[in-house]
């Protein structure tokens, strides 16, 4: 089922699966040393599980979808950025 209808050409179901995922994972790296890691390897994530679309049968590759995965891994990343520059 939809929850809200697309953002223009934005996946709204695969954007707010990555802003939760990637959301807790920031936080939960968030005073380690790791938290840069943790940011690459959730962006790396977020374009490759899109891009095996391609190999999988039964899936499709879709731009909207590889949007909404990497725009909802940067609005939790910014997020964080803006919660860290106000603990301070």
């Amino acid at each position: 089922p939809q929850i809200t209808r697309d953002f223009f050409y934005i996946s709204s179901q695969h954007l707010y699966f990555y802003l939760i995922i990637s959301a807790l994972g920031f936080f939960s790296y968030l005073r380690d040393k790791k938290f840069k890691l943790v940011v690459i390897y959730l962006f790396f994530l977020s374009i490759i599980l899109e891009v095996l679309h391609l190999v999988i049968s039964e899936r499709s590759f879709q731009i909207p979808a590889l949007a909404g995965n990497i725009l909802g891994v940067l609005i939790a990343y910014i997020v964080v950025l803006i919660y860290k520059f106000w603990k301070k």
